[in-house]
């Protein structure tokens, strides 16, 4: 399941093995984050929406400066999903960001939630992972299609990554207040950018340079 983990035969490729998860695990817990973010996507003139006006999206991230590429090839490698891409700068920083990504519901099932339940983080990153996993099952099972569904997993979703609380957007999906079109959100910033470290945006140039 988890790419060149699969074919372990001798106890010295155990042994490699066991230090390779060690190492994905500490990476992650350092650089990583399980984001769900909520974008507008009301009807328009040329496109459907959807029911609720709004569409949840998940992410799995790992960010590292240019220099760094190598480390994040090796986690795609790892897993064997997802791709790294390349977000140019254009301000004073002397080296572009990476980002290693998996955001293919699939994906995420099969491979990066087994996973990191089998091998849990060690850091309160694990909490965020935990929320993050019960989302992403609950959105194959439809329950954000609804505002109702959509408003319960919004309320797991403000309590992750340090995102700034959701209370107006949960009124409206739960009926209290006027509909979605009066909130003024067109995107919920995607969470990976924690801690104030990950400036790139995702209007920069983004580039694959590794699947």
């Amino acid at each position: 399941m988890f790419g060149i983990s699969d074919n372990v035969q001798s106890a010295d490729n155990q042994q490699e093995r066991l230090i390779s998860i060690g190492w994905v695990i500490g990476f992650v817990d350092g650089e990583g984050c399980f984001s769900i973010s909520v974008v507008r996507q009301p009807n328009r003139t040329n496109r459907i929406g959807y029911k609720t006006g709004y569409q949840l999206t998940h992410e799995f991230v790992v960010t590292q400066g240019a220099r760094s590429a190598v480390c994040l090839q090796a986690l795609q490698t790892f897993f064997g999903v997802g791709a790294v891409y390349v977000n140019t700068r254009y301000d004073n920083h002397r080296e572009d960001l990476l980002t290693y990504n998996v955001n293919r519901r699939s994906d995420l099932l099969r491979v990066i939630i087994p996973f990191f339940r089998e091998y849990p983080l060690r850091t309160a990153k694990r909490l965020d992972f935990d929320k993050f996993a019960y989302c992403v099952e609950e959105m194959t099972s439809g329950h954000h299609l609804t505002p109702h569904g959509l408003a319960d997993l919004l309320e797991v979703v403000e309590t992750m990554n340090r995102r700034k609380p959701r209370t107006e957007l949960i009124r409206i999906l739960r009926g209290h207040t006027p509909g979605p079109e009066t909130s003024g959100e067109d995107m919920v910033p995607s969470a990976w950018r924690h801690a104030g470290r990950c400036a790139a945006t995702r209007t920069s140039a983004q580039t694959t340079i590794f699947e």
